[in-house]
Formats: structure tokens, C-alpha cells, sequence
């Protein structure tokens, strides 16, 4: 009896389990020791079987490292487990309980074309897509980032991040992004530093630049109406990469800014506070 009680304890004291709340459509950012770290792992109700997932340095504390967990919009985790397993046996845990937030829902008048696009344009939508999707799985194993996040622009926010999106009365999609209040040709700043993965037009997002930080994080800049970078040139942050416009399928001009981290489309001012947030942390 007295072996049984001293293993169980053993275990006990070895492993460490944290409650968190995840809303559809954000990021949270896990924090683990970076010493005898092997490996860390995660399922959700959406999983099969648990995957192995691939962490990142922290951005101020060398003895660290994150793990980027996200929900997506569209299919929202119920729930959810992260796993850190170190060498020494102990296991850190955490378990997240999914929410699907509060959103508002938007109603928009737009040209009929760009709601059910003509059928000579859905060959190049399903290419920009599928282009835009290759990018995403790209798993840059560095930080191109520098410090904190900046907003692109300094000016009102006219619609948030995952309100729904109703389209001449018939609902289309949400809003995976941040609008901007900007006038055709205002200057856009590169939010952090990193390399541009995308600067094309495109049908829906029209103008559009995309900038990978590293570690499966990107910056989206949507509706330009010049774009002054090219794939594969390094910006730094504050750097104009482009001018607003109206391109695409828009009400009238502004930036639409976007953030896909850990795998999916979030809120982007929620990501940016948390991740600046960490940033300013001191090691003690």
C-alpha cells in the first residue's frame, strides 16, 4: 500500500493541468519551460488521434518557449487538450473549453457578380485559394518578426473582426479581418518584419500583400490599390508596403487587415495584444 501511495503521489507531482476558454475565431499562447522539453502534443474533439505540434522561441524569456493554439471560425473547438512531456517524466497539461463569442452580424449591398461570381471567374478564385492555402502550411522555423506587433495604419476601425457577413440579403461569409478607415492611396505599414510570401490582385481581396513572420505567422493587407513589394523581399517593420484603395469586393475604400496564426484566420487585435503582451514580459 505504502508503494502505491508514494507512486501516485510520484505522478501526481509530476504533472500539471491548467483550465483555459478558447473563443472560435482566436488564438491563445501557451507558455512552457524550455529545459528537458521533449516534445508537445495536442488533440481536440476534432482529432482522431493526438498530433504532434511544433512550438516556437519565446520573444523575451531564452528559458521559454510558445505554442500558438487556435480555433477556427467555421469549425470552433468544443474542446481541447496541449501536452508538454518533458525528460524527467513531468507533464505539463492544459485543457481548453471552446466558445463561440459574441458576433455581430453585418448587412452589405455589393454587385451581384461579386456575391455568386460568373462562372469564367471560378477557375481563378479556386486558384488564388488554393495559392493563398499552400502559403498558409509553410512552417518558417524563425522568428523574421521584431518585437511587437503595429497597427498598419493609424485610423478608425470600421468593422471587426468575425462579424457575419450578409451580402444582398443572403449571408455570404464572416469578416476574417480588421477594417481600417482609409481614403484610396493612404500609406500601409508592414505590421512586423518578416518576407512577402504574396503581392498580386485577386478577385474577392483585390489588391493584396501577404507577409510571413515566421513561425506559421502572416500578415494579410487586402483591397490595395498599389502594391510597392515583391514575393520574396524582406520588409521591416513600419516599412509602406502598399497604398489603400478599393479593390476587390468592397462597399467603398479601406484596409482590411488580417492576422492566420496557429493555423487559422483570428481576430487580429485580440492576437496582437496577446502576443505584444508576452513581449513586454520581464525574465526575473
Amino acid at each position: 500500500m505504502k508503494k502505491i501511495s508514494f507512486v501516485l503521489i510520484f505522478a501526481l507531482a509530476f504533472s500539471f493541468a491548467y483550465d483555459m476558454n478558447i473563443t472560435k475565431g482566436q488564438a491563445v499562447i501557451l507558455e512552457f519551460g524550455k529545459k528537458g522539453l521533449k516534445e508537445i502534443q495536442s488533440k481536440s474533439n476534432l482529432d482522431k488521434k493526438e498530433k504532434k505540434e511544433r512550438f516556437m522561441l519565446h520573444p523575451s524569456d531564452d528559458n521559454k518557449v510558445m505554442l500558438i493554439f487556435s480555433s477556427s471560425y467555421r469549425k470552433p473547438i468544443k474542446e481541447a487538450k496541449i501536452s508538454a512531456l518533458y525528460a524527467n517524466g513531468e507533464i505539463k497539461n492544459y485543457h481548453l473549453l471552446g466558445y463561440d463569442g459574441s458576433y455581430k452580424v453585418e448587412k452589405l449591398t455589393v454587385a451581384a457578380n461579386k456575391v455568386k461570381p460568373p462562372k469564367e471567374v471560378l477557375a481563378r478564385i479556386q486558384k488564388e485559394l488554393k495559392e493563398a492555402n499552400k502559403i498558409y502550411a509553410t512552417f518558417t522555423d524563425e522568428a523574421l518578426y521584431d518585437g511587437k506587433f503595429i497597427k498598419p495604419l493609424d485610423s478608425a476601425i470600421t468593422s471587426h473582426f468575425g462579424t457575419a457577413r450578409v451580402f444582398n440579403n443572403t449571408l455570404a461569409s464572416y469578416h476574417s479581418g480588421t477594417d481600417f478607415r482609409a481614403k484610396v492611396g493612404t500609406p500601409i505599414l508592414a505590421a512586423n518584419s518578416g518576407v512577402v510570401r504574396l503581392a498580386k490582385d485577386r478577385y474577392y481581396a483585390g489588391g493584396s500583400v501577404i507577409i510571413d513572420h515566421g513561425y506559421k505567422i502572416f500578415s494579410q493587407y487586402y483591397h490595395l490599390s498599389e502594391i510597392k513589394v515583391k514575393v520574396g523581399q524582406k520588409v521591416n517593420k513600419g516599412d509602406v508596403i502598399a497604398l489603400s484603395g478599393d479593390s476587390g469586393r468592397v462597399t467603398g475604400a479601406h484596409l482590411h487587415f488580417g492576422i492566420f496564426a496557429g493555423g487559422n484566420q483570428v481576430d487580429p487585435m485580440d492576437f496582437i495584444k496577446k502576443f505584444n503582451d508576452l513581449v513586454d514580459e520581464k525574465v526575473k
